[in-house]
Order: structure tokens, then sequence, then C-alpha cells
């Protein structure tokens, strides 16, 4: 019967053409935004842990409070033993000091009067001793002109900055800033580099300096702004990080102000709602499509029942059940709506690859933007990310039958033979 029914569908192409079109185009459009949304969304945690949330954050229960801020006069301050005993505990992180700041720039004249001066973000890292860091931040090869810091006063300014105050490299500049102490510190540096970070937000005015020599200007030797924690294999996965943040706050985390607290990517920026948000976008996504094209393949199935009127009707006076006659057509849109699917998968996916290889340049988009990602987005396509996209094609296409078919029910012997006739 199966395969009759095969044979019935594919020998006449009224029953499957514009199907078959439908729901091959329906999924390669859903295929091609699941993998722009997933690359998307990746690139948007790895940019926001890289740059500043980490995978995990160690701070001081003052500073969570107040985290957005950076207030660096509630910074850890000599904390090697502590850092020490969380390595031990934890393995599977790799930890790393940071110092977030806000600081006023100031680049002089001719003359050594104050030029410009305006407010900039400031990054530290450990550029002279820790090689992965520079890495993770993609410096080295976001590196637009001179080079990196490899000396004490060295620092980066973002390329838009650099060419706005028609900088020149190796010229001096003043970054004002407060200590630990809530003092405000004046530090020369000299700007030996220009870096593209490809993030709107930051490529706008930003620094990045080594440690110790923001450790030096705010007079917190021994300490740090923040520690982030990143997992040694690289992705961000929310079982382990609540594990582990529970376990450190109950093992080494206190009431006092200055004590340790561990947070986690999703507690910071808003980024839990905005992974949430972005995660249900995609059921949404799913259910909008399987309704439009349920109508869509409804309204196909309307006409196709139409042309095969005088079918059913042959097939109900030999002796044919409705219930049978109703089961052939879902049949026949479960085969439609696997093939269909295949089809679009296979679109959606060679379409994906190009851009997972080529990107897609958003950077006209992302200039009034606060949402640290990529200007330019490279597509994700997974397997399960392809099977996935076949439920909502059969789904579909079982609906359209299912709406259309219903009609078969309303059929009376009693009209068969005028029908015939006609």
């Amino acid at each position: 019967m199966f395969r009759f029914l095969i044979k019935g569908i594919f020998r006449d192409r009224h029953r499957y053409l514009f199907p078959l079109i439908i729901v091959a185009g329906g999924i390669m459009i859903l295929v091609f935004t699941l993998a722009f949304m997933k690359g998307y969304v990746g690139s948007f945690i790895r940019h926001n842990a890289n740059f500043e949330t980490g995978h995990l954050k160690v701070v001081t229960n003052a500073y969570a409070q107040r985290i957005n801020l950076k207030p660096i006069e509630l910074a850890m301050l000599d904390i090697g033993d502590e850092l020490e005993q969380w390595k031990q505990a934890y393995p599977q992180l790799e930890w790393v000091k940071r110092v977030s700041f806000g600081a006023l720039l100031d680049v002089p004249d001719s003359t050594g009067l104050t030029r410009f001066q305006g407010e900039v973000a400031g990054f530290a890292i450990d550029f002279l001793n820790s090689p992965k860091e520079i890495e993770r931040m993609k410096l080295d090869k976001s590196l637009e002109k001179g080079k990196l810091p490899s000396a004490p006063g060295e620092i980066l300014l973002s390329a838009q900055a650099f060419d706005r105050l028609e900088l020149r490299l190796g010229d001096p500049v003043t970054l004002i800033s407060s200590t630990v102490d809530g003092a405000m510190a004046m530090q020369n540096f000299s700007v030996v580099g220009a870096v593209n970070f490809g993030v709107a937000t930051l490529d706008k005015g930003a620094v990045v300096a080594d440690f110790e020599d923001i450790c030096s200007l705010a007079d917190m030797e021994g300490g740090a702004g923040e520690i982030l924690a990143y997992f040694r294999h690289g992705e961000y996965r929310a079982r382990e990080v609540k594990a582990i943040r529970d376990d450190f706050n109950a093992r080494f985390s206190g009431e006092g102000e200055f004590d340790p607290v561990m947070i986690s990517l999703s507690e910071q920026n808003n980024m839990g709602y905005l992974i949430r948000v972005m995660d249900q976008s995609f059921g949404i996504m799913a259910t909008i499509f399987v309704l439009i094209m349920g109508i869509v393949l409804w309204n196909s199935g309307l006409m196709n029942g139409i042309r095969r009127w005088g079918e059913f009707g042959v097939r109900l006076a030999v002796g044919e059940r409705k219930s049978h006659v109703y089961r052939s057509l879902l049949l026949e849109a479960v085969v439609i709506g696997i093939v269909g699917s295949a089809i679009g998968a296979l679109l959606g996916a060679l379409i994906s690859l190009y851009f997972k290889k080529n990107g897609i340049d958003l950077t006209a988009y992302g200039q009034n933007t606060t949402i640290v990602a990529d200007n330019v987005i490279y597509t994700t396509i997974s397997l399960p990310m392809l099977l996935t996209a076949f439920i909502p094609g059969v789904f579909s296409t079982l609906l359209g039958a299912a709406l259309a078919g219903i009609a078969i029910f309303k059929r009376q012997t009693s009209q068969l033979f005028k029908e015939l006739e006609t």
C-alpha cells in the first residue's frame, strides 16, 4: 500500500510540486535563520566572556552590588594565597586577573597643554606574562597599526579613537583615574598601537593597558579588580557554571563587604535575560513557521482535494472507508513533508556553510548598539539543528492535510453518481 501511495504521489506533479516547493523553501529559510541566530548568540556569549564577564567571575561582595559601575575602590587586595587555593580547588578552570576601569584620556598638544580630554573604557590585562590573554581578546589579529605593548608604560587605543585624535605611534597621553582609596591618580603612557576590536561599543573609545601598570596607577599592587575564570575546554556550559558557582560560594564566600563572591556570566550585564530571550525566540520562530506553513498547505490541500474530488468519490463508491482515505492523505503529507524538509535542510545547510566561511557583515547595523558581539557574524550549523528542522516541516504538511482532509467525512454517498456523471 505504501509503495502504491509513493508511486501515486510522484507520478502526479500536481500532488507534490507546489507542496514540495513551499516546504523546501520554508525549511531552507528556517535552517539559515537558526544557523545565523546560533552564530550570533555564540558570538555574543564569547565576546562578553572574553572581554568582560568570563565564564565565571570572582569579585568582592560590595563590588558585585555595583558591578556595572566598575568601582575600583572595592577591588580585592592581597589575594595571592586565596587565588592559589581556588586554582587547586577547580583545576578545570583557567584564572586570570583583570582590572576594568573608567578614565579620562588627556591628549596634549605640542606645548604640553591639553588638546583633547574625553572618557574612555579601559581594560588591564597581563600583556607581558600571559600570551593567552592576548589570544583571547584577539589583540594580535585586530592590531591595525603599531605593535603590542612589550614594556611598562605602553598602551593600545581603539583605531577609531586613534584616528579621530590624530595621534601618531609613540605619542604620549595621560590617563586620569582613581586609586582604591578614592584619590585621583594620573599616569603618563605611550600609545604604541591601534586596535580594531570589531565591536562597535569598544571601537568608539577603548584603552588596553598592562595589568601591572594599572595596578600601580590605582595603588593596588597584589590585588585585582576582577578575577575571571574560563573553562579550559573553551565552551560556556550553564549547568557546569551553576555547580561551580554554588560550590565556590559555599566554600570560600562570606558575608563581609570585601569577602569574595563568585558570579556567573548570566548574572552580569543582563546576560541571563538576553540569552533566555534568544533561546525562546527559536521556539517562537518554529511555532510561527508551523502555523503559517500549515495555513498555506491547508489551502493547497483544499485545492488539490477539489481536483481529486472524483477520485475520492470512486474510492468511497467501491467500499473504501472514509477513515482509510483520510489516513492515506495524511501518509502522503508525511512523505511530502520528509522529502521537502530534506531538500530544504540541504539547501539551508549549503547557504549556512557559505556564510560560516565568509560571514555576514553587520557593521552598519551595530553603530548605535551597546551589545558586545562581532561586527561579522559567522553562522553555526550542526546536525541536531538540521534534524530539528524536520519537525516543523513534517508537522506543517501534516497539519495542512489534516485540515483539508476533513471534507472527506462530509461526503454523502447519495451524491456520488451525480458527481461521477459530471
